[in-house]
């Protein structure tokens, strides 16, 4: 596919190419808003990026807008792809810039290039009667989109601030041909019935309510699969030599100025006054951390510390991009902090790899590996960046990982790793991280002792494994639709009686299951067995038990596994053989 660049240049890339898809999908936004210009002359256009699948547009309609719209607008984009129009590229001065804005009536194009500086030039892409300030990339023709979707609508205030007007946000999605448009269309049908928030609400995990706005409310059955995860972490951290701390909720402002919270990040922080002194809620654990290492003289014989924190943390997320558990306003982050000297990065890098993979594997996870290096705005020495990038890319290297080297794409404070993980119907989520700070050792001065006798500073990691305990809930709902292996369903067998004359049996199955640790519940309702079946095999309980008059005379039980069916008549003996064996499988 050839792709048309900002400088007018033509470089080859395949759709499947970062390149490519950017360039594809910008491409059709572009071709959604000619075919919005021609049908609605009055709307006024926004702006219309491509993002990780597919694109989107936001206008300002004179009417109300529906999905009812689509047809029509998915009819003329067919048009002007069967048109073959060539996308050109140019560039003009501002104040040429300016006055075709004005000519056309696009308000809020006029106030983009208010930020733009009056002696530079502006980029144009033009295809037909079609003019967009842009900066592409794009495919040379329309004709390239040869099948395409429109999606959804949403509102969206103007450039993300709920003071501003709400825009009509169109979203859609693109391929070089059917099959994949297709496949894709399936795989998002898919997603729509493992909806983590309808699955939720359905296996009574968890409730988002309007009281509490992402603030999610977890139910019994939800606060057993969410421990359950915690110790599986502290199981695991123990054994790699963390320790756990704990740190306040919220600390004084003279804090998160030593961190640079309250400089760049305060717009996102929970903030109140105590005693006339500001306070904020913490949007992160590391201050905290940094507080509990400077505690007491450390000796290069102490490193490398490995600190583990779960710790509750708030950030103000705005309401439109809130998204059930995977974007809340609190969630428990499963952090650690290591601090270390700079001969030992290299191989604390690799503990921290080999644990995410760990962890990953266990859960049925594919993942791939980003390396981000440097960005433009970053603070600390050529020298310092030099050193913990190799530290990252060594460690990576030595394993035999292969990685995406994403150059400018680090923080601020220092290069990172970024694990992202594939799930059961291929979509990637991005959980793992590892950073290294050279910078937040500096701020607070932290300090060890080394075998020369001098005073020395310790770099530190920072690096999560699921990311924050309920994304990764949210994530684990829709990699298994909510069929969680035996280990980590908060129900694992669900026992059913045909009437109530055989209760007293029933109960005694409960109490020799529970005595070996067997989450179970019974369901004694007056109802047929089969609709007890049916709602047992909705709730996606891994093992469902029946107990009627031959099983109650027998000693026995009558056992069905989800997604096999009937496994016949066993003692309850033999049943927790089978149950224990599922465990040595699955259990990690």
């Amino acid at each position: 596919m050839k792709i048309k660049m900002k400088d007018g240049s033509i470089q080859e890339a395949a759709f499947e190419d970062e390149l490519g898809k950017k360039a594809f999908w910008h491409t059709t936004a572009h071709i959604l808003a000619q075919a919005v210009k021609r049908l609605y002359p009055d709307t006024k256009c926004a702006i219309g990026p491509s993002i990780t699948n597919g694109f989107y547009y936001d206008f300002e309609f004179s009417f109300s807008f529906s999905e009812e719209h689509f047809e029509k607008i998915e009819g003329e984009m067919r048009k002007i792809v069967k048109e073959n129009l060539q996308l050109r590229q140019f560039s003009v001065k501002y104040d040429q810039a300016l006055q075709y804005m004005k000519e056309r009536n696009e308000p809020y194009k006029l106030e983009l290039l208010d930020s733009f500086p009056e002696n530079e030039e502006v980029s144009f892409y033009q295809q037909g009667e079609y003019l967009e300030m842009c900066a592409g990339p794009h495919a040379a023709y329309t004709s390239a989109v040869k099948a395409f979707k429109l999606l959804s609508v949403a509102g969206s205030y103007w450039r993300g601030d709920e003071k501003n007007k709400m825009l009509t946000r169109i979203y859609g999605i693109s391929f070089p041909n059917k099959e994949m448009l297709k496949e894709y269309l399936n795989q998002l049908e898919e997603a729509r019935k493992r909806d983590h928030r309808k699955l939720g609400k359905e296996l009574q995990l968890f409730m988002l309510l309007d009281e509490g706005p992402g603030f999610p409310f977890f139910l019994p059955k939800g606060m057993i699969l969410k421990n359950l995860l915690i110790d599986y972490w502290r199981k695991i951290h123990t054994r790699e030599g963390y320790v756990e701390i704990s740190t306040p909720i919220m600390l004084n402002r003279q804090l998160w100025e030593t961190s640079g919270h309250w400089e760049y990040y305060k717009e996102n922080m929970y903030t109140t006054v105590i005693d006339e002194t500001d306070f904020a809620i913490k949007p992160m654990n590391c201050p905290g951390g940094m507080l509990i290492y400077k505690k007491q003289p450390h000796s290069y014989r102490d490193l490398p510390m490995r600190v583990g924190e779960l710790g509750l943390i708030h950030r103000h997320e705005k309401s439109g991009q809130l998204h059930g558990l995977m974007r809340v306003r609190c969630c428990t982050q499963d952090d650690a902090h290591i601090f270390m000297m700079p001969e030992q990065i290299t191989d604390e890098i690799k503990g921290v790899v080999r644990l995410i993979d760990e962890v990953y594997s266990n859960f049925g996870f594919k993942y791939h590996v980003e390396l981000s290096t440097r960005p433009e705005h970053s603070i600390g020495s050529d020298e310092d960046w030099e050193m913990a990038t190799n530290g990252l890319k060594n460690a990576l290297d030595d394993m035999g990982f292969s990685y995406n080297l994403n150059e400018g794409d680090g923080a601020f404070y220092g290069p990172k790793i970024d694990f992202h993980l594939e799930d059961s119907i291929g979509r990637t989520w991005q959980c793992g991280t590892i950073q290294l700070d050279l910078q937040l050792p500096q701020r607070f001065e932290a300090e060890y002792i080394g075998a020369d006798g001098k005073k020395h500073r310790p770099i530190m990691i920072h690096r999560v494994v699921f990311g924050s305990i309920e994304r990764f809930m949210g994530i684990l709902i829709e990699h298994f639709a909510g069929k969680f292996p035996l280990w980590l369903s908060p129900v694992q067998v669900k026992i059913l009686t045909i009437s109530d004359k055989f209760i007293s049996y029933t109960q005694s199955v409960e109490n020799a299951l529970k005595k070996e640790g067997i989450r179970c519940e019974i369901d004694t309702r007056a109802e047929k067995i089969g609709y007890k079946i049916r709602e047992a095999r909705l709730e996606r309980v891994p093992y469902i038990i029946i107990v009627g008059e031959k099983e109650a005379e027998n000693n026995s039980i009558s056992v069905r596994k989800r997604d096999e069916g009937e496994l016949g008549n066993m003692s309850v003996k033999d049943f927790l053989a089978l149950l224990f064996n599922d465990f040595s499988q699955l259990r990690p």
